[in-house]
């Protein structure tokens, strides 16, 4: 049975959260990109367990990379990526605007995106914990396009509160993970547009597809929408391309349902499907993926052999 919260040491832990937001919103980005990479320095040497967790992940997923060293400086740069991305996010409201999201924003590929946003289908738009994946939401919000973003409810209902309003300020709608499986069902059946991270480690029960050589459990949920609501999926990948405060929206491949109607396995088909494209994404930019998650916690249960006659 979990521990109760403390409503008390949730409070307190929003306002901190708040003043640091406050502090970093004040800052000059090259100040606030400063700080960032004196932190980034700090939670590599203090956060030992996630800096093993990737540095293990590397060393399965990139074999290639066989010089510990090299390893070590593609983990140093996780954290330079992530310490960095955590200070943009936060300075996004005050730097990006409807007439300058271009200087900060590359529609590589654009054409598919505009396309299928601008369709009568709806559109599920499928990205991973890689580059900056929250980018693309906030500028097609600042664009007049309604889109929802499916995301876990935190523990910490004033930090949940607050962080749902600063992603739905230009109009994208968060969708909980657990507790909103009808509304999601409502957008695409009214053909809205759908965006879900995709690369989480989905348990034991999970459906386990091909991730860097790997098998790793992942959510069926997505190709099951797709199939059942005949929806057009586009992995997309948002890739840090230069500075200050740049980034790509990368179309990396747009799968349609109706080529897997009838066919046996659709779902484990569609399922690898997205995640190679996710895949092949994340090798042109590797230090910009989340590598501290342990993706490959579960694996396939090993099968007993039978017993000889």
């Amino acid at each position: 049975m979990s521990k109760p919260r403390s409503r008390v040491a949730d409070y307190l832990t929003y306002l901190v959260v708040r003043v640091v937001v406050c502090l970093i919103q004040m800052l000059s980005y090259g100040l606030a990109r400063g700080i960032s990479k004196q932190l980034s320095r700090l939670m590599y040497q203090v956060d030992r367990r996630h800096r093993q967790v990737a540095f293990d992940n590397l060393k399965q997923a990139l074999p290639h990379v066989e010089d510990d060293q090299q390893r070590d400086e593609i983990v140093r740069a996780v954290y330079r990526h992530f310490c960095l991305l955590l200070v943009e996010i936060i300075q996004v409201p005050r730097k990006l605007h409807p007439t300058n999201w271009r200087q900060h924003l590359d529609l590589a590929g654009g054409r598919e995106l505009v396309d299928a946003l601008l369709s009568d289908r709806p559109l599920l738009l499928v990205t991973g914990h890689f580059g900056n994946w929250e980018l693309g939401g906030y500028v097609l919000g600042l664009l007049g396009f309604n889109t929802y973003a499916i995301a876990r409810t935190l523990d910490n209902s004033h930090l949940d509160d607050f962080f749902r309003g600063f992603r739905e300020r230009t109009g994208l709608k968060v969708l909980a993970k657990k507790d909103d499986f009808d509304n999601i069902q409502s957008v695409l059946a009214g053909g809205g547009v759908l965006a879900t991270l995709a690369d989480q480690d989905a348990g034991a029960r999970g459906l386990f597809v091909d991730f860097f050589g790997r098998p790793a459990s992942t959510h069926k949920a997505v190709a099951l929408l797709a199939l059942e609501y005949n929806v057009p999926m586009l992995v997309i990948g948002t890739p840090r391309v230069g500075e200050p405060m740049k980034y790509q929206v990368v179309a990396e491949e747009l799968i349609r349902p109706e080529e897997y109607q009838g066919k046996a396995d659709a779902v484990r088909r569609i399922t690898q499907r997205f995640t190679a494209a996710l895949e092949r994404v994340v090798r042109r930019f590797p230090e910009q993926y989340f590598w501290l998650h342990r993706r490959w916690k579960h694996q396939p249960a090993v099968r007993k052999s039978k017993r000889a006659a």
